[in-house]
């Protein structure tokens, strides 16, 4: 069975696009293949920062015959006096048959022409030359670039072109900005190690082709070599470096046959903070850094660098290196002890000078809005006059560092510098370590801040950012978020878990969207609508997403277009929490199923009755003088005894205590609608209906401390 070879040959690919390049093809190819009706038996794609290649094993010499049923015109308009009609010859045309090959069948519709239609498969080399092209030029990326003429764009300009079916040449080409390029077998091999072009014989012989020419095309097996080597260094110069994903990520996609280097730096640098040293490393130069221990923070005068020249030479490349990480640290050096001439508050006053948004005005003016927002928090959780102080603190420098010369030259150390600026400015080791925290968590997969005062700024931070951006009406819509505003929600709600902060986020989002209304003449109730929605989707969504809460115990914590139960959730995102994780264990233990039916009943006849859901006392609502059965004495009498264990509920979210009350109250209600003295709910006499829906709507309002059980799905 047939092999194909594609091998687009470019100039240095940027990293990110070829790793992105490889995901797209790995999924769109064999979607096209699956399309034209193509098997195969094995797929694989390759790409190094010269070439990106795919390598299809076991194809089919050509397309299976395609047989299918087309249903023509109507038989009596295709057929007149038993001659064809212009309708049946213009059919029988169109689908390249005799009008002798129509079939005439009844339907529902009267009857109709039919035809047996048989399309022999095309040759597989025909298909291959009309999809290449396809996955070549549909490739998605950014900055993709033209050149010349013509509307073809790529990443970077091609230079050859290798497609092999087997070991024959599919004749094919390329329009590459007014210039063709032309398919063969010819390859360009490693620029140092092997400058001339290799020849491949056979599809099937890629990788080994290429392999001779001292490049490596498989990304996984240079991911293995480069975390080999760079162990191995490390461990020759008896120190540990760690395997930085990214990093890795991309140093794989910039070399075609990687060699680890060792250089050296002086002394003298490791005086700098090991931040600044590990940044310019890692997110400038491409290196790896080379601690003394696994679990230390101290560096080692070297660095690891995975080279793609010739082992031979690395000394000389080593010096190379060398030469560039000495310049940049001298210059980390120099924007460091800058930035310590002066305390960390004196940066303030250049805040003024930076915009956060266009509308919103300069990050200083952001800082007054966090320091009151930060405050307002503090209020909520009634802080102590020593706590607040430092939260205000933290507050009004966390941005401060945006402005030093060291954050301006190096984005990425934002937070790290302010922290040991505050520290070196006498600051509180609390408000500086809130600094570096306020920033937390920067991804899904990162920590959360672990200080009181770190959470709290972080929050203030975020909600003034998502309050501020969708008052001018900027609110992310489908996959577009470039304020990360959903990211900052998804912060707020998970800090606020993880600290256990009793906060009131209903009340925060009312006072802030007013303040910004005020301040910037917007319409503060439509913010306030806007932004509970958003909320409320967010805490749905982590609930489900992170949480593991089955979709409808999150509807019944949230309820379904219950004011009562979205309120209630971001007022106490705890307690919308402590529901949700409570209702899952009880699904998984059977214990809700020994309440469902009983509550789900109740919920669903006490909707007949007018009692309001906040009704939760027996005795001013149930008269027992009309009484007729026994077993509404006892649903009585069980619901009386079901009120404490309601209110402590209610009060310290004691939910164990109140569903084992419904599991106890379970049989007596039972009896009141099947057993041997049930009743008639819905009865003649209206006072004797009311009070028994009564029952039922108590039974149901108790329930609804936890949640609405008719949102639950029985077995789901």
């Amino acid at each position: 069975m047939p092999a194909f070879l594609l091998e687009v040959g470019t100039e240095e690919l940027p990293a990110s696009f070829l790793s992105n390049a490889i995901v797209q093809w790995r999924s769109r190819i064999p979607q096209t293949l699956e399309a034209h009706s193509l098997t195969y038996q094995a797929f694989e794609v390759y790409g190094t920062p010269r070439r990106l290649a795919v390598l299809i094993t076991g194809l089919p010499s050509q397309q299976p015959d395609k047989e299918e049923e087309i249903k023509g015109p109507p038989a009596q308009a295709a057929f007149k006096d038993g001659q064809p009609t212009p309708a049946a010859v213009g059919f029988a045309k169109k689908q390249g048959v005799e009008v002798a090959a129509f079939e005439i069948r009844p339907t529902e519709k009267g009857d109709f022409i039919f035809i047996q239609k048989k399309t022999p498969g095309r040759p597989v080399a025909e298909i291959l030359t009309e999809l290449v092209p396809q996955w070549i030029w549909n490739l998605e990326g950014k900055r993709l670039m033209r050149w010349g003429h013509g509307d073809a764009k790529f990443s970077r300009p091609i230079r050859w072109l290798v497609t092999l079916l087997d070991g024959d040449v599919l004749p094919l080409e390329l329009e590459n900005g007014g210039k063709t390029v032309k398919s063969n077998r010819i390859s360009q091999a490693h620029r140092v190690l092997h400058p001339e072009p290799v020849s491949i014989p056979h599809a099937t012989e890629y990788v080994n082709t290429l392999r001779s020419g001292f490049v490596n095309v498989v990304p996984e097996e240079r991911e293995n070599m480069i975390k080999e080597q760079v162990t191995t260094a490390a461990q020759k110069l008896g120190g540990y470096t760690p395997i930085y994903p990214d990093l890795l990520a991309e140093v794989i996609n910039l070399v075609e046959s990687p060699s680890a280097v060792i250089g050296k730096f002086e002394d003298e640098f490791l005086q700098l903070p090991t931040e600044v040293i590990t940044t310019v490393m890692v997110n400038h130069q491409r290196y790896f850094p080379i601690f003394k221990t696994a679990d230390s923070k101290e560096l080692l005068p070297n660095f690891i660098t995975t080279s793609n020249g010739d082992p031979a030479k690395s000394d000389i490349i080593a010096v190379g290196n060398e030469r560039v990480i000495r310049a940049r640290l001298a210059d980390g050096r120099f924007f460091y002890e800058a930035d310590l001439a002066k305390p960390l508050e004196s940066f303030l006053p250049q805040l003024e000078k930076v915009t956060f948004q266009e509308d919103l005005g300069s990050v200083r003016a952001k800082i007054d809005r966090v320091v009151n927002i930060a405050n307002l928090i503090s209020q909520q959780l009634r802080l102590g006059e020593s706590e607040s102080k430092k939260i205000k603190r933290a507050a009004l420098l966390c941005k401060a560092d945006l402005v030093s010369q060291m954050v301006y030259e190096f984005p990425e150390l934002q937070g790290i510098m302010g922290e040991k600026y505050a520290l070196a400015s006498g600051e509180d080791a609390e408000v500086a370590t809130a600094i570096i925290e306020h920033y937390l968590p920067k991804n899904a997969d990162d920590i959360l801040p672990q200080t009181l005062t770190g959470q709290i700024v972080g929050l203030a931070d975020r909600l003034d950012t998502l309050i501020s951006i969708f008052g001018l009406g900027l609110i992310p819509t489908g996959s577009s978020d470039p304020f990360a505003l959903r990211r900052a929600a998804n912060a707020i709600v998970n800090i606020t878990w993880f600290a256990n902060l009793q906060i009131n986020l209903e009340k925060l989002l009312e006072q802030i969207a007013t303040d910004f209304a005020t301040a910037f003449n917007k319409d503060a109730k439509s913010l306030i609508k806007t932004l509970q929605e958003f909320f409320l989707q967010r805490i749905r969504t982590l609930l489900q997403e992170e949480k593991q809460i089955d979709y409808d115990l999150v509807n019944a914590v949230l309820g379904e277009n219950d004011p009562e139960y979205t309120e209630r959730a971001l007022q106490d995102l705890l307690d919308v929490r402590d529901r949700a994780l409570y209702l899952q264990q009880i699904r998984k233990d059977g214990t809700l199923d020994k309440i469902y039916e009983t509550v789900n009943r109740s919920t669903r006849l006490a909707a007949q009755g007018d009692l309001d859901f906040q009704q939760l006392e027996p005795q001013s609502l149930i008269n027992p003088e009309l009484f007729q059965k026994s077993s509404e004495s006892a649903f009585y009498n069980a619901l009386i005894e079901l009120v404490p264990e309601t209110q402590a509920a209610q009060q310290n979210r004691d939910y164990l205590r109140l569903v084992a009350a419904l599991e106890k109250i379970a049989p007596t209600v039972s009896k009141f609608f099947d057993g041997e003295d049930s009743v008639l709910v819905m009865d003649s006499n209206l006072d004797i209906k009311r009070n028994r829906l009564n029952l039922l709507g108590l039974l149901r309002n108790h329930a609804r401390v936890i949640a609405d059980f008719g949102a639950i799905v029985k077995n789901l």
